[in-house]
């Protein structure tokens, strides 16, 4: 994709792995929400944004992960003027991108882990907390959508939301069945919440193609969360370890995992289901032989 795509009155999408919203100010400026991957992202959305008739003001970053921040930094060298904004403790990984993999790891990351995909530029940023806010002359609406990272928002510009990464179009869920969360309990309340707005006439994933029914599409992404959750427990009926557990359920998806990477992304999303289930009571953890062992009640 190298144009924008409208989803309303001010509002467009710039679509690709990543997707990224851009919202006009009405005389010529706009707010940038999510920068994607890399300077390759970023230099096709300024390109888009340019096409439109329009200047980056202000980038909002939904949460932190690499994928939606990366290209903060290329986008704040060319136009430096712009303050770049995402919620609290989000900014402070923004500010220092060092600490997604090391907290992954659990220590000082070995280089398979300092890749791009966990590990972007570092950037300015500035902590700003959910509620009516104006960005840039642009008002907006920032929804609190914890879950899926530690304090994600997501973004409301009239009848236009863009969800963050508090849902998944179809596709993405269907190529990745364990979908990453920090808080597996937290990403199902988010996305209900979601489901649940009203006045709401297009609804922008992170990842995916724009739909318009946000309770439809927050209904597909609660069914996949359950089927990660009753998977998780399922694999521990039988007694093991964390990393047991998790190749047990990519076995159980069809997932293979090639790399570290995506060992150390899977690992946390068992993880966060088994922490669900501890606190449902459906799972204990012992410490045997050494090992922290997950026994399902």
């Amino acid at each position: 994709m190298t144009e924008l795509v409208q989803l309303g009155a001010g509002a467009w999408a710039f679509l690709g792995a990543v997707n990224s919203g851009v919202l006009e100010d009405g005389v010529g400026g706009a707010l940038i929400v999510d920068t994607g991957l890399d300077e390759s992202h970023a230099r096709k959305l300024l390109r888009a944004v340019a096409s439109a008739g329009l200047t980056p003001r202000a980038v909002l970053n939904t949460h932190a992960h690499a994928d939606h921040i990366g290209g903060n930094a290329f986008i704040v060298a060319r136009f430096p003027n712009v303050e770049v904004f995402a919620p609290p403790v989000e900014d402070a990984l923004i500010r220092h991108p060092e600490l997604a993999p090391r907290v992954l790891f659990g220590a000082r990351p070995p280089a398979a882990l300092r890749g791009k995909f966990l590990l972007a530029p570092a950037s300015p940023a500035v902590p700003l907390g959910a509620g009516e806010v104006t960005l840039a002359g642009v008002p907006v609406e920032l929804r609190s959508v914890p879950g899926h990272a530690g304090a994600q928002v997501a973004v409301q510009f009239g009848e236009v939301l863009y969800a963050a990464d508090a849902l998944f179009g179809a596709s993405a869920l269907a190529k990745h069945p364990l979908t990453f969360c920090v808080d597996s309990a937290a990403q199902k309340a988010s996305a209900a919440a979601l489901g649940a707005l009203a006045g709401v006439g297009v609804v922008l994933p992170g990842h995916g193609a724009p739909v318009p029914d946000v309770a439809d599409l927050a209904r597909v992404n609660l069914a996949a969360y359950a089927r990660t959750t009753d998977a998780v427990r399922a694999a521990v009926q039988t007694p093991c370890t964390t990393d047991e557990a998790l190749a047990r359920v990519a076995d159980a998806f069809g997932v293979v995992m090639r790399d570290m990477a995506g060992v150390v992304l899977n690992r946390a999303v068992v993880s966060a289901h088994l922490v669900e289930l501890q606190e449902a009571g459906a799972v204990h953890a012992d410490v045997r032989a050494n090992r922290l062992v997950w026994v399902g009640a």
